[in-house]
């Protein structure tokens, strides 16, 4: 537990890059077009790559004044995305009026990890480890 506590803004940096680096892959490689729910991600994902990569060099645990309030949309945009893509109710609400459609699942592993899921996770592993693992 304390090796976390110690470690917590590399964690999190670890995440974000990962997230970042897995839209990358998807839109990249894979070829799928992010919708604009997806694009609003990426722009709440990217910047905590950079500022979480460089407070953890600096041991500088009062970035997550900045960082918690990115981390905390993102969670916010990615649930109401994937409530977009799994309850049926939902679908009737139209944020993306062009190009590919929100409700759009390029991924769907075991019935329900999708691309705004994995988003999810990672947004509240973020939140959940400033959130949790404060530095004495």
């Amino acid at each position: 537990m304390e090796l976390m506590r110690r470690n917590v803004l590399y964690l999190a940096w670890l995440v974000a890059v990962v997230a970042t680096l897995g839209s990358l892959y998807f839109s990249e490689i894979k070829g799928y077009i992010p919708c604009e729910l997806c694009w609003y991600q990426r722009i709440l994902m990217y910047p905590l790559s950079i500022m979480l990569g460089i407070a953890a060099f600096f041991d500088e645990h009062s970035i997550k004044k900045y960082v918690l309030p990115l981390s905390i949309m993102g969670m916010l945009v990615s649930s109401f995305h994937y409530m977009e893509q799994k309850i049926p109710g939902f679908s009737g609400i139209r944020p993306c009026t062009q190009g590919v459609p929100c409700n759009k699942d390029y991924i769907d592993w075991f019935g329900f990890v999708t691309i705004p899921f994995l988003a999810l996770i990672a947004f509240t592993l973020i939140t959940v480890l400033l959130l949790v693992f404060r530095k004495k």
